[in-house]
């Protein structure tokens, strides 16, 4: 008997985020699609997040992904920018929630590492290893989408190891998770 998973991989952002999907039948990846979701057509960042936040929701009920792996924030000299990437990971986060998706996070170079190797690889050599290993006729001429379907790549090549990333089954293990975050 086969077993089949499906691997939503995001990469959040406030002007473009970036998301891909993989099937895993018998351990085997199989490419389903990658695109991404024009933001920077609107000026209200709190429409931003709320777009971002039904569609993802349309991505899942559409797709019925099995596990979310989204990439982490990387910490960056810009306060404002940081804030404004967190909140849009955060609704994509608090989508899969709602749906009790299970929900891991990786850091930039975790994910560039799985795929490439090397942790400092560039989008342009993600995008590349990631055509060589899924078959992808051509690429896209943004690389947003090629980095959320790197993270469901990476995501699938981490399965079963436990190396220092978070993840979340739902709103309780992630308050248990995150105690100090929580006001009383």
């Amino acid at each position: 008997m086969s077993k089949e998973r499906i691997i939503l991989g995001i990469d959040p952002g406030t002007t473009i985020m970036g998301f891909g999907l993989i099937k895993i039948v018998n351990k085997k990846m199989e490419f389903l699609q990658l695109n991404e979701l024009q933001l920077s057509k609107y000026d209200n960042h709190y429409q931003k997040l709320k777009i971002i936040f039904e569609r993802t929701i349309e991505l899942i009920e559409t797709h019925h992904p099995d596990e979310i792996a989204i990439e982490a924030p990387f910490f960056g000299k810009n306060v404002q920018s940081m804030l404004k990437l967190g909140r849009a990971q955060g609704v994509a986060m608090a989508a899969g929630l709602s749906r009790d998706i299970p929900i891991t996070e990786y850091e930039p170079k975790k994910i560039k590492m799985a795929i490439t190797g090397n942790g400092n690889a560039s989008k342009e050599q993600v995008a590349k290893m990631l055509q060589q290993l899924l078959g992808l006729k051509e690429l896209p001429k943004n690389l947003d989408s090629t980095d959320g379907l790197a993270a469901a790549v990476c995501h699938f090549f981490n399965s079963g190891k436990v190396i220092g990333e978070k993840s979340y089954t739902g709103w309780d293990a992630f308050v248990k998770n995150n105690e100090d975050r929580v006001k009383k």
